[in-house]
């Protein structure tokens, strides 16, 4: 697009904008549950003055969009703009056009089908490059300087807001309800942050290393590094492969090593996120379709 954004990032940030607007009606306002950051600011206003949270979502948000415009860059501001106005017009739809499904029996399930819509929302909008404006700008901001997760400085923020929607509305059960919904929210964020694709990764300290490297890149297909460490103990050096595999192909690995030194020493370590050949390029650097 000229402006320097791409389609398929819009798409999905109008696609998790969605997710996240049903979830605060039809979960959080239909089951009289607050939420943290500014969404819980809305329903705050919404529960005390029945303000409609589609408009004092918009208004909240005109300085944070200042602060987004000098810190995160065009584009990130023009997404921000696109995720924090499509929340505002999905708010609106579905409060207007509302699937009745009251949980006020169930609160459980109330508040952790509330945590996995909102966390899956903004998931899907933080990792196109979205937010939905206000403390999804600070978390964002905090995570670009400061390298804290936008899960866990969302969570921080989100306990002063609660704390405030106990004093004014909540009882203290619809507000330890509520505290399930956020901790869900922010765990879901941080899953959708990482990666939903777990890969695993393969150290390997071996006295057949040429062997083996030669078997799993012939076998599967796999690359492998060849790493150069020092042994505590023997005080030689020695190499060390590292392989990244899918994690439905670890066992076919295990067997692979094993076959040619069963004494090999393996660590396995989960990989949350993989990029590169054989995971997201094909063999000519080209982007692999799913």
């Amino acid at each position: 697009m000229k402006m320097g954004l791409k389609l398929k990032n819009i798409i999905f940030i109008l696609l998790g904008s969605i997710i996240f607007s049903f979830g605060i009606v039809h979960f959080n306002m239909q089951n009289n549950l607050a939420e943290g950051g500014f969404t819980g600011i809305t329903l705050l206003l919404y529960f005390l003055f029945k303000w409609d949270p589609s408009y004092t979502n918009l208004i909240l948000n005109i300085p944070l969009f200042f602060i987004g415009w000098k810190l995160l860059g065009r584009n990130a501001f023009l997404y921000t703009i696109i995720g924090t106005v499509s929340v505002s017009v999905f708010l609106w739809i579905f409060q207007r056009y509302q699937i009745n499904m009251p949980l006020n029996e169930d609160l459980t399930l109330a508040a952790l089908f509330a945590g996995v819509f909102i966390g899956v929302g903004l998931g899907i909008i933080f990792r196109f490059g979205g937010t939905t404006g206000g403390v999804d700008i600070i978390a964002r901001l905090v995570n670009k300087f400061a390298g804290v997760s936008m899960g866990k400085t969302m969570f921080m923020f989100d306990a002063v807001v609660i704390t405030l929607s106990l004093i004014f509305y909540l009882s203290y059960q619809e507000a330890m309800y509520t505290l399930v919904c956020v901790f869900v929210g922010a765990r879901v964020i941080d899953f959708m942050q990482e990666g939903a694709y777990s890969a695993r990764g393969a150290m390997i300290i071996s006295d057949h290393n040429d062997e083996i490297a030669a078997k799993i890149m012939n076998d599967m297909e796999r690359g492998v590094t060849v790493l150069k460490g020092h042994g505590s103990f023997t005080k030689k050096e020695r190499e060390v492969l590292y392989c990244v595999v899918g994690k439905n192909e670890i066992v076919r690995l295990k067997n692979v090593i094993t076959s040619v030194d069963p004494h090999a020493f393996v660590s396995v370590s989960v990989v949350h996120d993989v990029l590169g050949e054989g995971f997201t390029l094909d063999e000519n650097k080209k982007p692999l379709e799913h």
